[in-house]
Order: C-alpha cells, then structure tokens, then sequence
C-alpha cells in the first residue's frame, strides 16, 4: 500500500495569489507520484488544473481552514504528513494551528515559518549571521509606530505580518500619515504586529532557493525594473539581472545561503533584497514558494518545484545532480511583465505602489534585452508602436528625472504634451512640449486630450498634494477608458522607451519555443 501525502493547494484565485501557486502544487503532486507516493489534494478552485479529476491520486474540494484539513487527515490516516509550502500564504498559514493539533508539516516547519514572520526573531538572526536589513521595528500601537518613525526617519514603509499581496502596504511621509495608517492597519490585521521599516529607494532584487537542509541551491536572480516601493507583483522583473554588479550577486548567494542553512529550510524560499549601492538590504523573507518559481523554472531548465518536493522527501540536492550556490546564468534574457484588469474593476486607480493590484503576469524571452522586453509589454497588453504622441503630467520632485527621458522619447519622433508647469520647465531645458489645461483650468482640459484619441501614452507620475492627486486620478480613470497605456512609474517609461528603440531600429523579433531558448545556449 502506498504512503499518502496531502498537498494543501491556494484555494480560491484572488489578487497577490494566483495561478502560479497552482503550478507549484500540480508540479509537486506530479513529483510524489513519481517517487511512489499517493498524493491526496485538498483545494476549493474549480477553475485550476490541481482540482482537474486527473491531477491527483485523491482531490477534496473543500475550504483551507484547519477544521476540514483535519477532517481530511482523519478520513484518510494513516498518512506521511501535510505539505503547505506550495499553496503560498494561504497554505502557510495553516501550519501552525496543524502542529499545534498534532498533524506533520514535510519541509521547512512550523517553527522555520514563524521564524521569517516574526519581526523580532528575525531580526535577531540577521544580526546574529551578520545580514544587513533596512532600520525598524514591528509595533502594536500608533504611538510605537511614531517613535520608531521619528527614530529612523521618514519616509517609511509600514505594513502589517502575515497578509498576502502586499495587502494593506504603505509609504508614509509623516506623523499625519502614520497616525491614520495605524487606525486602518489593525482592522487589516488586528492579531498581528505592523511592521515599520526606513524606505530604501533603491534597486529590488529577488532569488527563489532550494534548500535541502545542507545545501541551498539558486536557480537565479531577477531584477525588477521599477525601483523599490512597487510591489513584486505589479514591477516588471528581468532574467539574468541586467544592471546588478557581480560583487551584489555574490552577497545575495551568500546571505540566501546563510539564512536557508539557519532557518532550516527543507523546499523552497523566496527571498527580497533591495540594494543601496552595491549592498543588498534584506526586505522579505517567505519560506514557500513564490509567484516567480514558474518563471524561472521555464528559463533556468531547472524544475524547481519537483527538486524542492525531492528535498522534501529526503533526496539531497547534491543526489539530485545539483551543486551549492547560484546556477549558472543563462545566455537569453526574459522578462516578467504584469497584467492588469482595470477597465473591468471600475473605481479602482491604477497607480502603482507597495500593494499589489496585478491580476496576472507574462514572459517575453528573446536574444537580447530590448527585444524581450518589447515581446513582455505587446504581450501584456500595451500596443506597440504607440501613437507619437505622449502626455506628461508629473510631480515637482519627478521633472529632473523626466526630463532626459523626454528627450529621448522627442528623439523617437514624439510630441510632448504637459500641463503648463511641467510644459514651462521642460522649455527651460530645451524640450517643446504642448501646454494642455488642467481639469480645473477650463475646457479643453486634458481629459479631453485623452479622449480625443491622439495620445498613445500617459506618464502620470503620484504628487502628494492632495487636490493635484485628486485630478490625477481621474486623468488615469480617462486614460484606462480609452484604452491609453498609463504609467505611473519612471523606471517603465524607461523600459518602455528600451523596447521602443529596439522595434524602431526594425530589429527582427525572433519567435521560439522555450525549450528552443534553452537549447540556444
């Protein structure tokens, strides 16, 4: 008779938890099969592939709540254990309340779980392993929160533990702010510390590991392309890192490294680094898989999802053919680009920060950078060449960084147009542009601009004047009705005039099969 064990999938598909969790839990349901085991799933998502009648050896469709997971055991006992790291936050948080009622948890524990969730303890083991991370504290009261604010300075990113999707994630600037965060964040997470961090604005980077225990295997690192205050899931990253000095590459090997071995990691982690310089600053730690584990186990050739289940069951890394560290780059980048759905969720704003808002994600893979990044943006919905013509609407502190992006976008044949302050300081510097009336200023305004149909591109960068912003979101509404790629970042205008460039030097785009692109080594 065969051994059983019960693979706790995500449960229902929402923003921050999507389908790429289900891939982790199919792809480890496949490896159990394959080493003999009867694999029993318990998920509730009829739209995914690991409630497919056929997936599993046994499929209850029942709620991720720990009544009906011990239900579940009951019914099928005697069974090896529970694995929950593939079924991202939703699973993981089922670990505890299992131990404590007595259930196995296969792979990295309860307690190595609650170790990367809890602020202190945490902290002290970043100190202990000498790990740099950014200054703050986790706090259970407005008042705490203010002294660590004060303490380390503004700006600062606050958000509470234990959520999904950068839920509830938000850069504060001053007391005022602070204060009013505090009364909307314990009702978020009212059992849960909140956590208050310096903001770092600087380059993200993030690694998935397999660890076995011993080893700690690093199938690659991606770069996101928007700097740090975007969340994972809304930034477009890139495989292999494009700008990241190799000095920054080893650190990051060594501290995953290092924290897999002292967390006892058996599977998989996901690891969040921001750099300042050359220095990665440890920002998230999650001891399961991530949203990128399918990214880059399709570019890398390494099926990380049934090594880390392998390592689960007991098979070293090192058994499994692999070595210690980081895996070899490989030669053709790919680029992860999000996808959004706001023309169908009416009212919400398109800006982009610390919370998540994507619902889906795509990959653009070719020989070089620019033309994978042109593939990741057709792919994701913005229609490319765009009109020749770009809208700027940007806050006081965004006009230097803009302005030599401008210019370029000039030197592709584009017409500027911009609300007079802006359209003022690029003249200053040599940069022609349109001036369009604010909404305040009388018709034509530039909602009529966007409706008018010539424009193919918005750069709306956030202000923190409160009345500019309220017009600010409603040029971003215009712009989501009429089909207008918004940007609310500077670093995706950048990538976007990167994938401009490349198309208008007619550049031919190769179309090949992954497994072409691996080959292609």
């Amino acid at each position: 008779m065969k051994k059983k064990i019960l693979v706790l999938g995500s449960g229902p598909i929402r923003i921050g938890q999507g389908i790429e969790f289900d891939y982790c839990t199919v792809h480890c349901v496949w490896a159990l099969r394959e080493a003999g085991y009867e694999a029993i799933v318990l998920n509730n998502n009829p739209e995914t592939v690991s409630t497919d009648f056929d997936t599993s050896d046994k499929l209850y469709f029942e709620p991720l709540t720990t009544e009906d997971v011990l239900n579940v055991i009951d019914r099928e006992a005697p069974i090896e254990g529970v694995i929950v790291q593939f079924g991202g936050q939703t699973a993981i948080n089922l670990a505890r309340p299992l131990v404590e009622a007595g259930v196995t948890i296969l792979g990295s524990s309860a307690d190595s779980i609650d170790l990367a969730e809890d602020r202190e303890q945490f902290e002290k083991l970043l100190r202990k392993l000498e790990i740099p991370k950014p200054e703050g504290r986790a706090v259970v009261s407005a008042e705490a929160a203010l002294e660590v604010a004060r303490e380390i300075g503004y700006p600062c990113l606050v958000r509470p533990s234990y959520v999904l999707g950068g839920r509830a994630m938000e850069i504060v600037q001053s007391d005022e702010e602070l204060t009013r965060y505090m009364l909307y964040a314990v009702d978020v997470s009212p059992k849960a510390p909140i956590l208050v961090d310096r903001y770092i604005v600087g380059k993200e980077l993030e690694v998935d590991c397999i660890s076995d225990g011993v080893r700690c295997l690093l199938p690659g690192i991606m770069e996101h392309i928007e700097r740090a205050g975007v969340h994972s899931g809304d930034s477009m990253a890139v495989y292999p890192p494009q700008t990241v000095s190799q000095k920054t590459k080893d650190l990051i090997a060594e501290y995953a490294i290092k924290l897999a071995k002292a967390m006892n990691v058996v599977g998989l982690m996901n690891i969040q680094f921001v750099c300042e310089g050359e220095i990665p600053y440890v920002i998230e730690v999650n001891p399961r898989s991530s949203r990128t584990v399918p990214y880059l186990s399709k570019i890398t050739g390494i099926s990380m999802v049934k090594a880390a289940t392998q390592c689960i069951l007991g098979k070293s890394l090192e058994s499994q053919g692999y070595e210690n560290g980081l895996f070899p780059e490989k030669a053709n980048p790919a680029v992860k680009a999000p996808v959004f759905s706001f023309q169908k969720l009416v009212g919400v704003d398109n800006t982009l920060g610390p919370e998540m808002k994507s619902t889906g994600e795509i990959l653009g893979q070719d020989l070089d950078y620019p033309r994978a990044l042109f593939k990741a943006l057709v792919a994701s919905g913005i229609n490319l060449p765009l009109k020749k013509a770009v809208l700027a609407t940007l806050a006081d502190t965004d006009k230097a960084e803009a302005l030599p992006l401008l210019k370029d976008f000039v030197a592709q044949g584009f017409q500027i147009y911009a609300t007079a302050g802006t359209a003022k300081y690029l003249a200053k510097s040599g940069v022609a542009a349109t001036p369009v009336n604010k909404i305040s200023e009388g018709k034509p305004d530039l909602i009529d601009l966007i409706y008018s149909g010539e424009i193919g591109l918005l750069i709306n960068t956030i202000s923190k004047d409160r009345r500019i912003e309220q017009e600010g979101a409603l040029i971003r509404r215009a712009s989501v009705e009429r089909s207008v790629p918004c940007l609310t970042s500077l670093d995706t205008a950048r990538a976007l005039l990167t994938a401009l460039e490349a198309y208008n030097r007619g550049e031919e785009m190769g179309v090949r099969t992954v497994d072409e692109y691996l080959k292609n080594e």
